[in-house]
C-alpha cells in the first residue's frame, strides 16, 4: 500500500497523568523519536463531560484506576477501597468513553464496553467458538443472578459444586468468590473481600476463606445488584505444586508478550499472593504434553480477534490439568502493564516492551492508507522458548485494597 503523506505522527492519552502506565506509554511514544503524548486527565474528562482531540491525534485510552477522585467520580463512594459499585462505575465509564470526540483510536468504545462486562465479553467468546469455561450468566441470553439463592440454584440446576462467582464489571479479583460446596451441605468460599465491621464489604491485599453460608450469602447479596457473572471452576494445570496460569499480551493480532502466574490459591493475581512462574517451563510442559506452544498462543490470538478495533487485550488464559487444553478466562482491555518484559521470540516484538509494540504497531496502521482499517492479525506462526522476565508486578489493580489488620468474620 502507499504511504500517506503528511506530518508527523502524533499521539495523545486518556489516563490519570501520576499513573506510570502513562510516563510508560510517554516514555515508548518518544523512544520511537516522536513528541510525547499529550495526556487528556481522566478527572478532567469526567468533570468537563468530554475531551476533544484532532483528526490526525492517535488516541490511547488507558485506565482510569488508582485515581481517587476519578473513582469517586465514577463510583459515588469517598472510601476507594469499596467493592460495592462496580455497575456505576461501569456506566459512568461507558458513558464517559462516549464523550471523547475526534482523532484515531486505537480502543473501540463499543469494545471496552464489552471487555468490562464479563457477561457479554464470555459471550461474544464463546460464540466465535474461543474455549471458556462454562457459564449460565453468559451472554444476553443468561440467568441473571439477584443472590445467593439464585447461586446455589444455578450450582444444583448445572452441576457445577466448584466455581466463580464474580462481579459482571469487576477486575483486579476484586469481589471474585471461588466457591466449593461439599456433603453434608458444607461450603466454602477463597476471595479477597474483606467484611468490615459494619457488614460492609471491602478489598484487601489478604486472600481469606470464608466456612459460613451465611457469611458467603451476605457478599453475594450485597455484590448482586451490580451484576454477577458465574463460570464453572476448572481445575488448573500446575506449575512445582502450585496452580498456574497465564497473561498474554495480544498487539494488533499478535500474541507478543506474556508471564505466567502461580499461586497456591484459587487467585493467582500477583497483588493477591501469587508469584511469577518460569514461562520456559510452561512452554515446555506444553510441548511434553504433545500440544504446540504456538497453538497455546493462538487461543490468546483468537479471543483477541473478537475485538478487531481495540489495538491491545490482555488475555488471562487457563491451562488445564496436564497442559494439553487451555481456556480463557477473561480478555481484560488494560491488561498490559508488564515493565521492561520484552516480545516473544517470532512475535515482530523481540526487544520491545508491550507499549513499545504498541506505538510500533499504531505507526505501522497509521502509514497505511486507511488508518481506521483493524490491524493486521497474525502472519507466522510463534516458536522458541519465552523470553526472561523482570520481577517487577505485572499490573496495577484499577481497585485499591485494603492493607491494614483485616477484621473479616471467618469462622
Amino acid at each position: 500500500m502507499s504511504t500517506r503523506p503528511g506530518p508527523r505522527p502524533r499521539f495523545a492519552v486518556v489516563g490519570n497523568p501520576e499513573n506510570r502506565r502513562v510516563a510508560l506509554f510517554a516514555d515508548a511514544v518518544r523512544a520511537a523519536g516522536l513528541p510525547g503524548p499529550r495526556v487528556v486527565p481522566w478527572a478532567g474528562v469526567l468533570r468537563d463531560q468530554g475531551a476533544d482531540f484532532a483528526a490526525d491525534e492517535i488516541v490511547r485510552i488507558d485506565s482510569p484506576g488508582e485515581n481517587a477522585e476519578v473513582d469517586r467520580l465514577l463510583r459515588g463512594a469517598s472510601d476507594a477501597t469499596r467493592v460495592e459499585g462496580s455497575a456505576r462505575w461501569y456506566a459512568g465509564f461507558t458513558a464517559a468513553l462516549r464523550t471523547l470526540r475526534g482523532g484515531i483510536r486505537l480502543d473501540d468504545v463499543d469494545d471496552l464496553a464489552v471487555l468490562f462486562d464479563k457477561r457479554r465479553c464470555h459471550g461474544v467468546l464463546r460464540a466465535a467458538g474461543v474455549p471458556v469455561p462454562a457459564s449460565p450468566t453468559s451472554g444476553p441470553d443468561g440467568a441473571r443472578v439477584r443472590g445467593w439463592d439464585d447461586v446455589r440454584a444455578l450450582m444444583r440446576e448445572h452441576r457445577m459444586p466448584r466455581l466463580f462467582v464474580k462481579p459482571a464489571h469487576g477486575s483486579s479479583a476484586s469481589g471474585v468468590l471461588a466457591v466449593e460446596a461439599g456433603g453434608g451441605g458444607r461450603i466454602r468460599a477463597t476471595t479477597s473481600v474483606e467484611i468490615a465491621a459494619d457488614g460492609r464489604l471491602h478489598n484487601s491485599l489478604k486472600v481469606r476463606r470464608y466456612e459460613r453460608e451465611a457469611d458467603i450469602a451476605g457478599i453475594v447479596d450485597a455484590l448482586a445488584p451490580d451484576g454477577l457473572h458465574l463460570e464453572r471452576w476448572l481445575p488448573k494445570a500446575s506449575l512445582h505444586g502450585r496452580v498456574a496460569d497465564l497473561r498474554v499480551v495480544v498487539v494488533a493480532g499478535r500474541a507478543t508478550h506474556a508471564v505466567v502466574r502461580t499461586s497456591r490459591t484459587p487467585l493467582t493475581n500477583l497483588h493477591l499472593g501469587g508469584s511469577r512462574g518460569d514461562l520456559d517451563a510452561a512452554r515446555q510442559a506444553v510441548e511434553a504434553a504433545g500440544a504446540r506452544w504456538a497453538d497455546v498462543l493462538g487461543v490468546c490470538e483468537r479471543a483477541a480477534a473478537c475485538f478487531p478495533r481495540t489495538l491491545c487485550v490482555g488475555v488471562d488464559l487457563l491451562p488445564a490439568v496436564g497442559w494439553r487444553r487451555a481456556f480463557v478466562g477473561e480478555v481484560n482491555a488494560f491488561g498490559d502493564l508488564l515493565p521492561r518484559l520484552t516480545g516473544l521470540p517470532g512475535s515482530g516484538a523481540e526487544g520491545l516492551d508491550t507499549y513499545a509494540a504498541q506505538v510500533t504497531a499504531a505507526l505501522r496502521a497509521h502509514a497505511r492508507t486507511d488508518p481506521h482499517d483493524p490491524p493486521p492479525g497474525p502472519s507466522r506462526p510463534h516458536s522458541g522458548p519465552l523470553d526472561p522476565y523482570d520481577p517487577v508486578h505485572p499490573h496495577d489493580p484499577l481497585h485499591p485494597h485494603r492493607t491494614g489488620t483485616p477484621r473479616a468474620r471467618t469462622r
